[in-house]
């Protein structure tokens, strides 16, 4: 949204503005709100790359959580400059993390083993090219969303062949997060009007970040507690100071 005080980064060149007013706290951050929400997400997927890391999970998860932060420091640089370029790298990463997801998902019972990671590369960067070039709007929107269709009903499998009442209980953090998440960003597109010109606006778009960044952290310490299960590595959730869950693993002395 226009308004606010001068801008560092010049004219708005991108294709979409959050619900928020530009330059309202600083000349260099254009939606401050929109922007500063996505640090609990690199945090949250630093903390999950700690954990990926320190007990050597396969590199899979390192990626992911690595992917997570790319993803959040993306968004950054979009909602602080709001520029055409900027808006590529928040984008871009978006399609390539739920492409991430669908390998993670899928790939146990994928008997061609190096079929489907060349197949989403492949289609990963071409992806990319395309939407550089063409600047792809409602288009991207409808393809993201089915990316992140397909990921349900393998998520949903893993729900209900999962006995451990703790791992279960990360699927459903993830769903609620997920939720409250989307609740959010929909109420802020719907609902923009209305909050720009009331007195109060609940930056419906921040909070989508940070529910996100969660949803993020407890959807990817289910996948790996399910890996370890596959692996055979007696995975079980622990939480640090009683009450934040993430995945402690004991591999045979063989692996």
């Amino acid at each position: 949204m226009a308004d606010g005080i001068s801008s560092f980064w010049g004219p708005v060149t991108s294709t979409t503005e959050g619900c928020e007013r530009n330059y309202v706290y600083s000349s260099y951050i254009a939606e401050f709100f929109n922007t500063i929400s996505n640090i609990p997400g690199i945090l949250l997927a630093l903390i999950g790359l700690v954990v990926a890391l320190s007990q050597r999970f396969e590199k899979r998860f390192t990626v992911l959580h690595i992917s997570n932060m790319i993803l959040a420091i993306g968004s950054m640089s979009f909602h602080a400059t709001l520029q055409r370029m900027h808006q590529q790298g928040d984008e871009t990463p978006m399609v390539w993390e739920m492409l991430l997801y669908i390998y993670i998902l899928y790939s146990p019972d994928w008997h061609y083993k190096s079929t489907m990671p060349t197949f989403l590369f492949i289609y990963a960067a071409i992806f990319a090219v395309v939407h550089s070039l063409f600047h792809l709007g409602i288009t991207f929107k409808v393809h993201y969303m089915i990316l992140c269709l397909l990921c349900i009903p393998r998520m949903y499998k893993y729900y209900i062949y999962t006995q451990d009442k703790s791992a279960k209980w990360l699927a459903r953090y993830y769903s609620i997060t997920l939720f409250l998440g989307g609740l959010c960003w929909i109420c802020d597109s719907l609902l923009c009007k209305e909050f720009s010109t009331s007195y109060f606006n609940p930056q419906g778009h921040a909070l989508w970040h940070i529910s996100m960044g969660f949803s993020y952290y407890y959807a990817n310490m289910f996948l790996m507690f399910c890996r370890a299960q596959q692996r055979g590595w007696n995975p079980k959730v622990v939480h640090f100071m009683g009450f934040f869950p993430y995945v402690k693993i004991e591999k045979p002395k063989a692996q």
